[in-house]
Protein backbone atom coordinates (compact mmCIF):
# COMPACT_ATOMS: atom_id res chain seq x y z
CA UNK A 1 0.00 0.00 0.00
CA UNK A 2 1.54 3.25 -1.03
CA UNK A 3 1.28 6.48 0.89
CA UNK A 4 -0.87 8.02 -1.85
CA UNK A 5 -3.26 5.02 -1.88
CA UNK A 6 -3.92 5.35 1.83
CA UNK A 7 -4.07 9.13 2.08
CA UNK A 8 -5.41 10.01 -1.38
CA UNK A 9 -3.04 12.94 -1.78
CA UNK A 10 -3.49 14.50 1.66
CA UNK A 11 -1.02 14.44 4.54
CA UNK A 12 -1.05 11.14 6.46
CA UNK A 13 -2.42 11.09 9.99
CA UNK A 14 -0.20 9.73 12.79
CA UNK A 15 -2.16 6.44 12.71
CA UNK A 16 -1.73 6.15 8.94
CA UNK A 17 2.01 6.83 9.24
CA UNK A 18 2.30 4.00 11.80
CA UNK A 19 0.32 1.69 9.55
CA UNK A 20 2.50 2.48 6.56
CA UNK A 21 5.69 2.00 8.60
CA UNK A 22 4.56 -1.44 9.83
CA UNK A 23 3.43 -2.83 6.51
CA UNK A 24 6.00 -4.89 4.67
CA UNK A 25 6.06 -4.57 0.87
CA UNK A 26 5.51 -8.32 0.56
CA UNK A 27 2.34 -8.42 2.71
CA UNK A 28 -0.52 -9.67 0.53
CA UNK A 29 -3.85 -7.92 0.50
CA UNK A 30 -6.87 -9.88 1.76
CA UNK A 31 -8.81 -9.16 -1.42
CA UNK A 32 -5.99 -10.57 -3.57
CA UNK A 33 -5.82 -13.80 -1.58
CA UNK A 34 -9.61 -14.10 -1.52
CA UNK A 35 -9.72 -13.70 -5.29
CA UNK A 36 -6.99 -16.31 -5.76
CA UNK A 37 -8.88 -18.78 -3.56
CA UNK A 38 -12.21 -18.18 -5.31
CA UNK A 39 -10.61 -18.65 -8.72
CA UNK A 40 -8.79 -21.78 -7.53
CA UNK A 41 -12.05 -23.28 -6.24
CA UNK A 42 -13.91 -22.38 -9.42
CA UNK A 43 -11.24 -23.94 -11.63
CA UNK A 44 -11.01 -27.00 -9.39
CA UNK A 45 -14.76 -27.52 -9.87
CA UNK A 46 -14.56 -26.92 -13.61
CA UNK A 47 -17.03 -24.02 -13.46
CA UNK A 48 -17.00 -21.04 -15.77
CA UNK A 49 -17.03 -17.44 -14.61
CA UNK A 50 -20.56 -17.05 -16.04
CA UNK A 51 -21.93 -20.16 -14.34
CA UNK A 52 -20.52 -19.18 -10.98
CA UNK A 53 -21.70 -15.59 -11.28
CA UNK A 54 -25.21 -16.74 -12.21
CA UNK A 55 -25.35 -19.07 -9.21
CA UNK A 56 -24.14 -16.26 -6.94
CA UNK A 57 -26.56 -13.71 -8.39
CA UNK A 58 -23.86 -11.29 -9.52
CA UNK A 59 -22.49 -10.22 -12.89
CA UNK A 60 -19.57 -12.11 -14.45
CA UNK A 61 -17.70 -8.80 -14.63
CA UNK A 62 -18.04 -8.27 -10.88
CA UNK A 63 -16.91 -11.82 -10.13
CA UNK A 64 -13.92 -11.32 -12.42
CA UNK A 65 -12.99 -8.15 -10.54
CA UNK A 66 -13.28 -10.00 -7.21
CA UNK A 67 -11.07 -12.82 -8.49
CA UNK A 68 -8.46 -10.33 -9.72
CA UNK A 69 -8.45 -8.51 -6.37
CA UNK A 70 -9.84 -5.32 -7.89
CA UNK A 71 -12.95 -5.21 -5.67
CA UNK A 72 -13.35 -5.45 -1.91
CA UNK A 73 -16.61 -7.42 -1.73
CA UNK A 74 -18.96 -7.31 1.25
CA UNK A 75 -19.35 -10.37 3.46
CA UNK A 76 -22.74 -10.95 1.81
CA UNK A 77 -21.10 -11.04 -1.63
CA UNK A 78 -18.34 -13.34 -0.41
CA UNK A 79 -20.97 -15.66 1.09
CA UNK A 80 -22.96 -15.63 -2.17
CA UNK A 81 -19.92 -16.54 -4.27
CA UNK A 82 -18.83 -19.11 -1.71
CA UNK A 83 -22.31 -20.61 -1.79
CA UNK A 84 -22.17 -20.79 -5.57
CA UNK A 85 -18.95 -22.78 -5.15
CA UNK A 86 -20.43 -24.97 -2.38
CA UNK A 87 -18.08 -23.63 0.31
CA UNK A 88 -19.10 -21.95 3.56
CA UNK A 89 -17.99 -18.46 4.48
CA UNK A 90 -16.09 -19.93 7.45
CA UNK A 91 -14.21 -22.45 5.29
CA UNK A 92 -13.40 -19.79 2.72
CA UNK A 93 -12.15 -17.42 5.42
CA UNK A 94 -9.99 -20.16 6.93
CA UNK A 95 -8.50 -20.97 3.52
CA UNK A 96 -7.60 -17.33 2.94
CA UNK A 97 -6.18 -17.01 6.48
CA UNK A 98 -3.99 -20.05 5.81
CA UNK A 99 -2.80 -18.44 2.57
CA UNK A 100 -1.72 -15.38 4.58
CA UNK A 101 0.42 -17.65 6.78
CA UNK A 102 1.94 -19.56 3.88
CA UNK A 103 4.93 -18.01 2.11
CA UNK A 104 4.29 -16.99 -1.50
CA UNK A 105 6.44 -19.74 -2.98
CA UNK A 106 4.59 -22.45 -1.06
CA UNK A 107 1.18 -21.02 -2.04
CA UNK A 108 2.16 -20.98 -5.70
CA UNK A 109 3.51 -24.51 -5.52
CA UNK A 110 0.39 -25.73 -3.69
CA UNK A 111 -1.86 -24.09 -6.26
CA UNK A 112 0.04 -25.65 -9.16
CA UNK A 113 -0.07 -29.07 -7.50
CA UNK A 114 -3.81 -28.73 -6.78
CA UNK A 115 -4.52 -27.85 -10.41
CA UNK A 116 -2.37 -30.72 -11.65
CA UNK A 117 -4.18 -33.26 -9.47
Amino acid sequence: MSDSTLTRGREATPFERKLLARQRPSDPLWRDLLGEELRRLRHEQGRTLGETADRAGISPQYLSEIERGRKEPSSEMIAAVGGALDVTLVDLTLAVAEAVRTPQRSRTTASVLALAA
